[in-house]
């Protein structure tokens, strides 16, 4: 997300000329990476034998890592991960089980590359501008060049094949360097958002969770296994529309169960972008016709802080964990969980490992509104007329956002009056309504007339198509080298499921009648924008790794071997929401597909003690493998305690039964959770293709 900050300090100018020709014109040689060396190189036999390699370019801060397997496992191939935003060269290196990206690259006869995206290089445009092609496309096109010369030399292999993965705002990178670049041969990009994704998917999703914060639970209750379906009765007119844009947007109604924990995510970075690129927007959102808080309706009004008070304390991370507070951000160390992954990267931005504050401390108490962003006016002192953002706020704490200016800071002093304000966050939360793209967008007609005009006052700039350059080093056209196969998640709460329908869109657009022979597009059911996020809520999310894995191999055989990858995933989009094909034949992807009844029912009502019939039908998609592994959770526990008895000889297709009784009244949700493997090795650590299905049973 780090990049996708910086495209707003662009918007002003937009890239530079000479940037948008460099970007397309990047050969065989980068004279900015044209110095590699080697600081380190040693076999290793952690988390397998490998052949580790160290180094950068002179020059530069660039750093690349190589770990490259013995010759007799070595397959003419590397695979390389991108992080959503440039980072470390060592973060696989403590990886284990299914999240070894090292172990699963050597398994597939792969090397793994992995960097720092080009460090501070980023900044080495003319005029000190950031240039967003180097940690987009650059630094990492110069890492695997170099890797194919060690390689040939290590392996005698004439030809190495080269495939780049990458998540979020890596996805976007991954674009960017297939789109720019013949490096790479293949490429899968997963949890990808269009060029309109920011900031409008986050925008709406804030609009929402302000007015629809007491709702949560009965939307929540209607859409889960046995739910009415219906997550509008019991609105008022104000909240149905809010979740009803956010739904046409794109955003999905299952997925507002994590209400409670899932926050302002990455907003927080991208907020501070949005106000150094339209400023006057958010004085005329309070003040011009056709703008929310023009005429603010009592619930806007309630909810906006203007608090004046003086700072009492900075807190740093240490003094906010002793007073039991989290700051809800990373550490700052290589090893840290979540560093570099597509949902957490972007704490990055908000902890940078130094010992500076991070809170200050208050005078006094402001009142709760509900507060989830905005800023601290600095009204006296050594730093009077700076604005620092504000991420949260708990009791008198003032937890700080992104800063912007690190200088402003340091002078800020114990006594100095400030005023905390939230009015340009809660602005901020309806600016996609002025963002209105062209018509290939379609979850934009919400905020068209009949003409095909847009109904509210337009900025004189889309942020977009600007944040998305700062990632991707230009904007996607959907025009790209090798093949490519793009993975999405359905219940992505960031990059919203249907944004890779609008790609899926531009390619066929692109390419006709050969786009079968260039892409494909699998959707994950049950998964959430980061694949680690399975973790806290295991009866609802899967892993989707697995997924990627397969999908890396696919491309590989793909393009070595000309072997078709199974079918694009089969859905159809009804306002603004993807709709999976019911059967596995029909759904295509790899994924298996599962559903669960209790008394044959979604939804059984049941005496406490009486046995309750439990059957779940499973069926892979044609061709991607077998049925390897099951389990039953009867609790919502996430502890998956009983395996399924599974068919005797393997299949793609099962059906499994159990029985099992409740003794206490209540609602309980069992959950059953399914792997499949392609070739049915149930011993693999990977691609082992997950997914889930629920059931209410209510005990009286």
């Amino acid at each position: 997300m780090k990049h996708l900050v910086l495209g707003a300090l662009l918007a002003a100018t937009a890239i530079p000329p000479a940037y948008a020709e460099l970007a397309t014109s990047v050969g065989a040689e980068d004279a900015l990476f044209k110095e590699p060396y080697v600081d380190i190189d040693e076999w290793r036999d952690t988390p397998v034998r490998h052949r580790y390699v160290h180094g950068g370019f002179k020059g530069t801060d660039m750093r690349f890592s190589f770990y490259m397997p013995p010759p007799e496992k070595f397959g003419g191939r590397f695979f390389q991960y991108v992080t959503p935003v440039p980072d470390n060269e060592n973060l696989s290196q403590n990886a284990q089980k299914e999240d070894d990206n090292i172990g699963f690259a050597i398994s597939s006869g792969a090397y793994f590359i992995e960097t720092n995206g080009g460090g501070t290089s980023a900044t080495a445009g003319p005029a000190f501008r950031v240039d967003p092609t180097i940690g987009a496309f650059r630094a990492n096109a110069a890492a695997a060049r170099y890797s194919r010369k060690l390689a040939q030399e290590m392996y005698g292999t004439p030809r190495v094949y080269g495939y780049i993965y990458g998540g979020s705002g890596g996805g976007y990178r991954t674009m960017g360097s297939i789109e720019n670049t013949d490096v790479w041969d293949g490429a899968v990009p997963f949890v990808l958002g269009t060029p309109m994704a920011t900031p409008n998917n986050f925008s709406v999703r804030m609009h929402a969770m302000r007015l629809l914060k007491n709702k949560f639970p009965q939307i929540v209750d209607a859409m889960d296994a046995g739910g009415s379906g219906d997550p509008y009765k019991g609105l008022n007119a104000e909240e149905a529309a809010a979740l009803r844009e956010a739904t046409l947007l794109g955003f999905p109604p299952n997925s507002w169960f994590g209400y409670k924990t899932m926050g302002v995510h990455a907003f927080t970075a991208i907020y501070q972008g949005m106000v150094m690129a339209d400023p006057s927007y958010f004085e005329d959102f309070w003040t011009k016709p056709g703008y929310l808080g023009a005429n603010a309706p009592e619930s806007l009004i309630k909810a906006r802080l203007q608090f004046t008070t003086k700072l009492k304390l900075p807190l740093n991370a240490e003094a906010m964990e002793a007073r039991g507070l989290t700051a809800g951000r990373l550490r700052g160390q290589p090893s840290d969980a979540g560093r570099g992954s597509a949902d957490l990267a972007w704490q990055k931005l908000v902890n940078d490992g130094s010992t500076r504050p991070i809170a200050f401390e208050l005078e006094g108490t402001p009142p709760d509104v509900g507060f989830m962003g905005g800023d601290l006016y600095v009204l006296s002192g050594e730093a009077k007329g700076s604005r620092i953002a504000l991420q949260a706020l708990n009791g008198n704490v003032a937890t700080l956002g992104v800063i912007a200016d690190l200088a402003a800071l340091a002078k800020i002093k114990p006594g100095d009056e400030v005023r905390v304000d939230n009015s340009n966050f809660l602005a901020a939360q309806t600016y996609h309504r002025h963002q209105v793209p062209d018509a290939s967008y379609t979850n934009y007609d919400q905020f068209r007339g009949a003409d095909g005009k847009p109904l509210y006052p337009q900025r004189r700039m889309l942020l977009g198509p600007l944040f998305t350059a700062g990632a991707a080093g230009t904007v996607p056209s959907g025009k790209f080298n090798g093949r490519l196969i793009l993975v999405q998640s359905g219940l992505d709460r960031e990059a919203v499921p249907n944004q890779a329908d609008w790609y899926q869109r531009k390619f066929n657009e692109i390419y006709g009648n050969e786009a079968g022979n260039k892409y494909r597009l699998w959707f994950t059911q049950n998964a959430l924008h980061g694949y680690g996020e399975y973790k806290d809520v295991r009866t609802r999310v899967i892993n989707y790794l697995p997924v990627l894995q397969q999908a890396l191999r696919d491309v590989s055989a793909w393009v070595e071997q000309g072997t078709p990858p199974p079918t694009n995933s089969g859905y159809k989009v009804e306002d603004g929401q993807i709709i999976l094909a019911a059967t596995a034949k029909e759904r295509g992807g790899i994924q298996p597909v599962v559903t669960v009844t209790a008394n044959g029912k979604t939804r059984a009502v049941v005496q406490a003690g009486k046995p309750v019939q439990l059957t779940a039908t499973v069926a892979v998609p044609p061709g991607t493998g077998k049925i390897v592994a099951a389990a039953w959770d009867f609790d919502d526990s996430g502890v998956f305690a009983e395996k399924a008895k599974l068919p005797a000889t393997q299949s793609a297709a099962a059906t499994i039964s159990t029985t099992h009784s409740f003794e206490k009244a209540g609602t309980y949700f069992v959950t059953i959770k399914v792997e499949s493997e392609r070739n049915g090795d149930a011993s693999s650590p990977y691609a082992r293709i997950p997914n889930l299905a629920r059931v209410r049973v209510v005990v009286r």
